[in-house]
């Protein structure tokens, strides 16, 4: 067994409708290589011996110490040296909870009392010797909750890791161990191989060592920070005046746009996972960024946070199926730095609150306001807000409880960002029409139905997203609906971002004159629209994602005006019947190499649709079909078929009672996610061979899944798969 998901109930089905968004929760720490781990090997034999020791019973082992000492790190190369000699291993992040940031416990899970969650562990567990990690535990009560549901007598071990010395006092003292920073050589090793990992002999250059041993004592031997400035080369700690008179060098070195957007990021929360395309939208917004030769802002906001990355100054979260950065994040130390040095040049200030602002405050000179969920929807608090900022240039309310925008937002002339994102506005001022210098409008997931008849007056918009949930389980087929489609949308020229509209009568001929546009989704598409529609979305030269949504579940998409002269459409999402021979329609035919990402939902492709899929587009790097029908059994995944695949998302796919995936299939696949295919009863066959898997979903499959999977010995199999639930 492969650090498996024990859950009585795992996560809701209509949780997974936007799947490739989700991140994994477990937050297993990635495996550092021996060679890259200094000072560590004295411990690791101390809990190694421990590991074995002559005690039947189980033992509790706790490792404890101050932030940034390396605990996880050590028990982490501990587990994965030893697991293998435990039958069950599991590694458990316990969660603490800030503010509404954890994610939902499933219902079953949450409706347990604890008598019932240890009988389900021990059901998991018995006669089986066990290594369990609780890595991060605050308190002893989460220990002694479930603490008898470990004593099997099988010599299992609980390794916990705590910066909390009444959690490590959990164990004996002799089973206690108590970790210390680095001594002065370790630590200078430590950086050395971080900060010129280059070189083959990590040696620091003689020019260097005056200031890398400076830089190293002002560490105290802490891992975290050693690593972190060792990976950041010259860059600054914002917890020591000398180190950061040092490591400033770096943050001077960058152009000013670098700077302010790195300055920038530091405002967002902490380990707030940023979208590359909302830090984007943003950067430009504030004006930090500007057209460069034949580089839209866009493009060079993107320059900028490759550089960022490039510099060990943001770190990379997610990739997306380009392969280019999805979401990013600012680690902690780093964004102390950020914060200290954006008040010393009054750039800006974050204030972490938990709390929803209530009462009317007054910020005269604010420019920028990101408030995620933090504004609530008490009358004229945003009127308040508003009014007394009358040179504000980004409001971004995500989240928000509020429930309409006041009509004053009119009178903010510099405004170019507007982000009202799952908020419970209805409805927007016509007032709006006066914001001439508006680059984004972000509605998405909002009640509102129709924009102001004015808003094609805004003709410095860019980025217009917006569309409202009809189902908040998203099981229906039109689950989410687009905005009305304004009448004179062709004088919105400058658009590059349009999610998402309903079709009109009329949209084909107003995009003739939107050919700036990336990015299109377009809603309640029927029959008769598709050969205007798609002739003219073929003309955009610069088209990259496309979505097109049928009015309802029996209306058939015909595709075959769809001939894109942009060959960088890499993305395309369809929820619809397709018309007869639709593979051999240019789409497919002509374009098929180029994409990259494909998504389709309730729709028949023919009789196995993988396999009928895979010819035509052999570059994908994502394929998600829902509710695509299937006529014959088994679904097979043929040798050699999506050979650059990272992500298969089958779902609500009630044909399939059979999957066989053939020696050579899938040779790049990181996840697949199986999701409500009710007939399926057998363990797909030739699973075991995709060597490369990450994470497994096996989630509401046949009643029988579960009990075949354990009785065909498949977690001994699936070993190297990090992550898998079922």
């Amino acid at each position: 067994m492969k650090d498996q998901w024990f859950q009585h109930s795992q996560l809701v089905p209509d949780k997974l409708a936007m799947i490739e968004r989700q991140q994994s929760q477990d937050g297993f720490p990635d495996f550092v290589k021996d060679e890259d781990l200094v000072g560590i090997e004295k411990n690791r034999k101390l809990l190694s011996g421990w590991l074995y020791s002559d005690e039947l019973d189980s033992t509790v082992i706790t490792v404890s110490g101050m932030d940034g000492l390396g605990k996880s790190t050590l028990v982490t190369n501990l587990h994965e040296r030893e697991k293998v000699n435990f039958p069950v291993h599991a590694w458990i992040v316990l969660l603490w909870k800030i503010g509404n940031m954890v994610p939902p416990v499933p219902s079953e899970i949450d409706k347990m009392d604890v008598h019932d969650l240890k009988a389900e562990i021990k059901k998991k567990l018995q006669n089986r010797k066990c290594l369990i990690v609780l890595d991060d535990v605050w308190e002893q009560e989460v220990y002694f909750k479930i603490h008898d549901a470990f004593q099997n007598h099988q010599a299992s071990r609980i390794i916990i890791t705590t910066r909390k010395d009444h959690v490590g006092a959990i164990a004996l003292l002799d089973h206690h161990l108590q970790l210390e920073p680095l001594d002065g050589p370790d630590a200078f090793d430590l950086f050395c191989r971080r900060a010129f990992h280059n070189k083959e002999d990590h040696k620091c250059p003689k020019e260097f060592e005056e200031i890398a041993t400076s830089i190293v004592d002002r560490c105290h031997g802490l891992p975290l920070a050693i690593v972190t400035i060792g990976r950041w080369q010259l860059s600054e700690l914002s917890t020591n005046d000398h180190v950061r008179a040092i490591l400033n060098l770096s943050y001077h070195d960058l152009s000013l746009g670098l700077r302010n957007c790195f300055l920038y990021c530091s405002l967002l929360p902490e380990d707030y996972p940023m979208s590359r395309e909302s830090l984007v939208r943003l950067w430009v917004a504030e004006g930090f960024v500007l057209s460069r030769e034949k580089n839209t802002p866009e493009e060079v906001a993107e320059g900028n946070l490759m550089e960022l990355i490039h510099r060990n100054m943001l770190e990379v979260v997610d990739y997306d199926e380009l392969g280019r950065v999805s979401t990013c994040k600012m680690h902690g130390i780093m964004r102390d730095l950020a914060l200290s040095v954006a008040k010393e040049e009054k750039f800006g200030s974050a204030n972490d609150y938990e709390a929803i602002i209530l009462s009317p405050v007054k910020f005269p000179r604010l420019r920028s306001l990101v408030a995620h969920g933090m504004i609530s929807s008490t009358p004229d608090l945003l009127s308040s807000i508003l009014s007394e900022s009358k040179n504000l240039t980004v409001l971004e309310l995500q989240d928000s409880n509020i429930t309409e925008v006041p009509t004053f937002i009119g009178n903010l002339f510099n405004l170019r960002y507007i982000g009202l994102r799952r908020t419970n506005v209805k409805s927007l001022p016509e007032s709006i029409e006066k914001l001439f210098n508006l680059h984004t409008l972000d509605i998405k997931q909002t009640q509102i139905e129709k924009l102001p008849l004015g808003i094609v007056k805004v003709k410095k918009l860019r980025h217009l997203l917006a569309d409202r949930f009809a189902d908040e389980k998203q099981s229906d087929f039109r689950y989410f609906i687009g905005v009305e489609s304004p009448k004179g949308l062709s004088n919105l020229e400058e658009l590059q971002t349009l999610e998402t509209v309903q079709v009109s009568k009329d949209l084909a001929e107003q995009l003739k004159k939107l050919m700036q546009l990336r990015s299109i989704w377009i809603d309640n598409v029927s029959a008769s629209d598709c050969e205007n529609l798609f002739a003219t979305l073929s003309t955009m030269p610069l088209l990259s994602s496309l979505l097109i949504s049928a009015r309802d579940v029996n209306e058939t998409l015909c595709l075959q005006a769809l001939d894109p002269i942009s060959t960088k459409l890499h993305r395309l999402i369809v929820r619809g019947q397709w018309a007869s021979g639709t593979l051999k329609y240019p789409i497919f035919r002509n374009h098929g190499e180029h994409l990259k990402y494909l998504a389709l939902s309730w729709c028949q492709l023919g009789e196995d649709p993988l396999s009928v899929l895979a010819p035509h587009v052999p570059n994908l790097t994502y394929l998600s079909l829902n509710r695509v029908n299937s006529v014959t059994n088994p679904t097979v995944l043929s040798a050699g078929c999506f050979p650059h695949l990272k992500t298969l998302v089958l779902k609500r796919m009630p044909d399939v009672k059979q999957m066989e995936i053939g020696d050579g299939a899938l040779p790049r696949i990181e996840g697949l996610y199986i999701v409500s295919l009710a007939q399926l009863d057998k363990v797909p066959q030739g699973i075991e061979l995709l060597l490369s898997l990450k994470r497994l979903w096996l989630l509401y499959l046949h009643d029988e899944f579960k009990t075949l999977w354990q009785t065909s010995g498949m977690h001994q199999k699936m070993q190297h798969v990090p992550e898998i639930r079922i």
